[in-house]
């Protein structure tokens, strides 16, 4: 029988190929049937598609519209949803508690980090935001001095000569370039401040008003990373290894190696200066040296900190500043109340200390209600629930399944904020009107909560105030109509922004202040005459791809290249190569769990 058999399976391969493609399709229903109706979280609400097979919450994760989606499922289902066969979604302040608060003696484990989210460091060398266990409580207490109150005061210096050179670079170009894209500074600004806190020494964004390697392939590594996650998240170990291999993108993988050995180039070159400034890096060091053994931080450790440091002090800073920009210049009033606080506060720019700045009531509800509305980080940064199980929100959830916190869906939740898509910043101050009585605030929580909440809370206020005080201080802004909706981005982990520009043909010095210009903005130059491109799309989804392979970062100069990207949007989702790769990846991937599951 043994013979028959080798016999017919070796000279009529259809057969054989007949076999394997029932047992494939086999496998793929009898996973369905499971994730349906035997599956331990086959309770909860959730989509369809999303509650059969993972890829339908990977393909919206892939279109960068996952945030849009995810608030429309929590609109429908409830504060907890499940998206995909091991995921569960909330939006709810007990949801925060439970998940990312101080655990009791008698709890057992953690809710760690989801490492297949995060991924595995080129260098080996966990960061603060992805470590779990005691790597993260050994990361956070050697870090920790870095951004207590004392350093904080110190590096005051440092932080107003960067927000003044802003100034200043806003002040000579608006005449003598053009138009200005106020999101690039911002970035400029803030990747300038905490390059110096970091590496002790700055990009020089603000001294060229040009972009930098380093920069630039944050960008793109965060960007391609969604792609990453998608294969790692679908494909059964080996195999992933090799498909990451097949399917990423080359040049991907050498901006993440150029990303570290800059770093680790940048923070070689700091350490041999063994000077005392009052940086990030001389506060690890002292801290490093205090330990014994193990316990202080590895070179690549310290590089890891650097780069985590970098994206997290910076990026969300100048996002914040990008959203509460648009927000302020599309409510006038606010706008006027902001200013008026301001400007009757100081006499000189030389007032402006981060003390006086972080006394401004209505410039600090200004930040949270567009922390709010714009949360830098609008997806959730997943974790797992520790074995044999954790009851979140009064409910039971078996061990090893991943859970989120998702803070856009939560903080424009009705059920947490009354008006939730309206830019009222009154409803943070002490005497707010009745109609916002009763509000959730414990949902709020953009900087996370509970012990692994960020460290970098206090320097991220100190720079959000500083650089708006002096802004609104010194300059008027107004917003031209093409830019009505800025806010319609794609998320890839992060908001892939558009440009705010401010021409330079208006010009007028404010009865208040001196030096003082209006800023208009639109989405972009008009080239596209020039060129002979078609104008892009006006689908939201459209205007947010063709916005973000257009801007500054992205280096994009070539016009075939353009005009794919903006032709190749299908519905109002932009596809693209990547996509396609990604997608057929995470396909494969489907194909060969449900195959191993039958083994």
């Amino acid at each position: 029988m043994g013979e028959v058999t080798y016999r017919v399976f070796s000279k009529d391969p259809v057969v054989l190929g007949g076999i394997l493609f029932t047992i494939l399709i086999g496998g793929i229903i009898t996973k369905m049937v499971y994730n349906l109706y035997l599956h331990p979280l086959r309770d909860y609400p959730g989509p369809f598609f999303g509650r059969v097979t993972s890829l339908y919450y990977i393909r919206w994760n892939l279109s960068g519209l996952q945030h849009i989606k995810e608030k429309e499922w929590h609109d429908r289902y409830g504060e907890v949803i499940r998206l995909a066969p091991n995921y569960l979604s909330y939006n709810s302040n007990q949801a925060w508690k439970d998940i990312a608060g101080h655990r009791s003696s008698y709890q057992k484990g953690t809710f760690d980090k989801d490492q297949t989210f995060f991924g595995k460091p080129l260098n080996g060398a966990y960061n603060i935001a992805a470590a779990n266990g005691d790597e993260h409580r050994r990361l956070r207490r050697l870090l920790a001095h870095a951004f207590s109150d004392k350093a904080l005061k110190l590096q005051e210096p440092l932080l107003q000569g960067y927000v003044d050179k802003f100034i200043n670079q806003l002040r000579q170009r608006s005449t003598s370039e053009g138009a200005i894209d106020i999101v690039k500074w911002f970035n400029f600004a803030t990747f300038d401040m905490i390059g110096d806190l970091a590496f002790g020494e700055p990009f020089g964004l603000l001294e060229t008003g040009k972009g930098d390697r380093y920069v630039d392939s944050i960008y793109g590594s965060v960007k391609i990373g969604t792609y990453i996650r998608a294969v790692t998240q679908v494909f059964p170990s080996p195999l992933k290894e090799v498909f990451l291999m097949l399917f990423v993108p080359k040049k991907l993988m050498e901006d993440q190696k150029h990303q570290v050995q800059l770093a680790e180039a940048k923070l070689m070159k700091r350490m041999e200066l063994d000077t005392a400034r009052d940086d990030f890096i001389s506060y690890i060091l002292k801290g490093s040296r205090m330990e014994i053994g193990e316990k202080g931080l590895s070179f690549p450790e310290m590089v890891s900190q650097a780069q985590v440091l970098i994206l997290a002090g910076s990026e969300t800073t100048a996002t914040l500043l990008s959203g509460m920009t648009y927000l302020l210049l599309t409510n006038p009033s606010t706008l006027t109340k902001l200013m008026a606080e301001i400007r009757s506060s100081f006499t000189d720019q030389s007032d402006i200390t981060l003390a006086r700045a972080g006394q401004l009531p209505y410039l600090r509800a200004v930040l949270e209600e567009a922390m709010r509305m714009y949360p830098p980080v609008p997806n959730a940064l997943p974790r797992l629930t520790p074995y044999p199980g954790e009851v979140i929100c009064g409910k039971f959830v078996p061990g090893g399944v991943a859970v989120g916190l998702h803070h856009f869906s939560t903080y424009r939740s009705d059920r947490n904020f009354n008006e939730p898509d309206s830019f009222v910043p009154e409803r943070w101050l002490p005497n707010h009107d009745k109609r916002f009585d009763g509000e959730n605030h414990e949902a709020f929580h953009p900087f996370s909560y509970g012990p692994r909440s960020c460290l970098g809370r206090n320097l991220a206020y100190a720079e959000l105030q500083l650089i708006a005080t002096k802004l609104f201080w010194n300059f008027d802004l107004e917003l031209q109509a093409e830019s009505q909706k800025w806010m319609e981005q794609l998320t890839y982990a992060l908001w892939q922004k558009a440009s705010l520009n401010a021409p330079d043909d208006i010009y007028r010095h404010s009865p208040k202040v001196q030096h003082t210009r209006p800023f208009a903005m639109w989405p972009e130059p008009d080239n596209l005459q020039e060129t002979g491109l078609p104008r892009p799309s006006r689908t939201p989804g459209g205007n947010a791809a063709y916005h973000n392979f257009h801007n500054d970062f992205s280096h994009i100069r070539d016009p075939n290249l353009q005009r794919r990207l903006v032709l190749a949007e299908i519905g109002t989702v932009p596809f693209g190569w990547y996509h396609m790769r990604a997608v057929a990846v995470a396909a494969a991937g489907f194909f060969a769990d449900s195959l191993t599951s039958l083994l």
